[in-house]
């Protein structure tokens, strides 16, 4: 059985019109919110669950509930993996947080973090077809959230990590899917990767240049940082530098943690040392996915034709109109200018492939599927105000969702 994701407000009213929902906190009321249609449209939240079989009359009741539901019960417990054909088990995501790393807010806590949970859910469903459950967790401590998780586990298909903060969010992942037989994908960190990839693939095929030409430095060394570094190791670029609020991580540095000291032996094959600014000097791209300020002077010491992706939201590490200036492809966070990288391109469909083919895990080659499939979406259209397809782009979650569920196929992880 499988949700829906539907507007409660849709058909319920109050006798004064209004749509039930929470009552206004912090001086908030319904009076206020015509002058800001967020809180309008957020006001009793934003998904429900529905039902998808009909229960009309007593018969219905007694195949959806009791008597008949036994039956099913029964051979569910006889032969365990019949519970993927007859429940919505794999059909379904949880979408976990603690909270502490939310969008551009920090941390909120589990309560405010719900209005972007249950975001998260909705583009599942719109974007991936796949069904989705906040689940918001009310401790930070990395054990608690993967035990809790791990006793949730048997209720879903696969579990989307949202917005928990490094270094936490990679020891959180890497317990769980030990510990797990289904998908475990921190999408902060690889549905970031997987997009930067896919916009990266087409600059080099417009500018005809391959990855192993480039040399890249990226601003933040957090859960994106990291995760985009790596994985462009994996897709075979030429270089690597990852800068934090220091300077370059490099193995000279005393400071570091240890996902710091495993990321300095991985990358900077060049050597580089001190700011951000040194490294960007003959730079090929710049990756920002850390917030504050790019000098101008810094930008226009890049290599010619390179590539700017700056990513912070709302206010890009390098503005457009400075990044044009200098740069063949320019990409940022936002919507509102050309290449947006945004991580509903990616994570839908991974999972809607992972599901179809009851994947184990999500592996390095199922994303690299998913970074090219998406990169092929653009085909003859590639431009340089045109690397990355739009999310509303209908070829995309179908690409991707194809393309993910062969790689699993290929790795050994398809159980279907």
């Amino acid at each position: 059985m499988a949700a829906e994701i539907v507007n409660p407000r849709s058909d319920s009213k109050t006798s004064d019109g209004r749509t039930p929902g929470a009552a206004g906190a912090a001086g908030l009321s319904s009076a206020d919110e015509p002058f800001d249609p967020a809180f309008a449209l957020h006001r009793g939240g934003k998904m429900a669950v529905q039902a998808t079989v009909p229960i009309r009359d007593k018969d219905d009741l007694s195949l959806a509930y009791t008597p008949g539901v036994a039956k099913v019960c029964s051979a569910i417990a006889e032969h365990p993996e019949l519970v993927h054909d007859y429940t919505w088990k794999s059909q379904v995501v949880a979408v976990v947080t603690d909270g502490t790393a939310v969008l551009g807010l920090g941390d909120i806590g589990p309560e405010a973090s719900l209005p972007v949970m249950e975001g998260k859910a909705i583009l599942f469903k719109q974007f991936g077809g796949v069904d989705a459950v906040p689940i918001a967790l009310a401790t930070t401590d990395a054990d608690e959230i993967v035990d809790t998780v791990v006793r949730l586990a048997p209720s879903f298909g696969g579990v989307n990590l949202e917005d928990i903060s490094a270094p936490r969010c990679f020891e959180i992942e890497r317990k769980l899917q030990e510990r797990l037989d289904i998908p475990v994908f921190h999408d902060d960190q690889h549905g970031t990767a997987v997009v930067t990839l896919a916009a990266l693939r087409n600059a080099t095929k417009l500018s005809g240049r391959t990855l192993g030409d480039l040399r890249a430095v990226i601003s933040g060394a957090g859960a994106a940082g990291v995760a985009i570094a790596k994985f462009l190791l994996e897709a075979g670029i030429g270089d690597v530098a990852v800068a934090d609020r220091k300077g370059i991580v490099s193995a000279d540095r005393d400071d570091l943690t240890e996902v710091k000291r495993e990321l300095a032996e991985l990358t900077n094959r060049a050597g580089i040392t001190g700011s951000l600014e040194t490294a960007l000097a003959g730079a090929d791209v710049f990756i920002g996915v850390s917030g504050g300020t790019v000098p101008e002077p810094a930008v226009a010491s890049m290599a010619p034709g390179a590539f700017v992706f700056a990513m912070a939201n709302p206010n890009p590490e390098v503005h457009p109109d400075i990044a044009h200036k200098y740069a063949a492809v320019v990409a940022t966070g936002r919507s509102d200018y050309p290449n947006q990288i945004n991580n509903v391109l990616a994570f839908p469909g991974i999972f809607a492939g992972a599901l179809q083919v009851r994947a184990s895990r999500i592996t390095e080659g199922m994303k690299i599927a998913a970074a090219n499939a998406l990169a092929d979406v653009v085909g003859d259209e590639l431009a340089a105000d045109y690397v990355i397809p739009s999310p509303f782009d209908e070829r995309v979650a179908p690409a991707v969702t194809a393309a993910v569920a062969a790689a699993a196929r290929a790795e050994g992880v398809a159980r279907r």
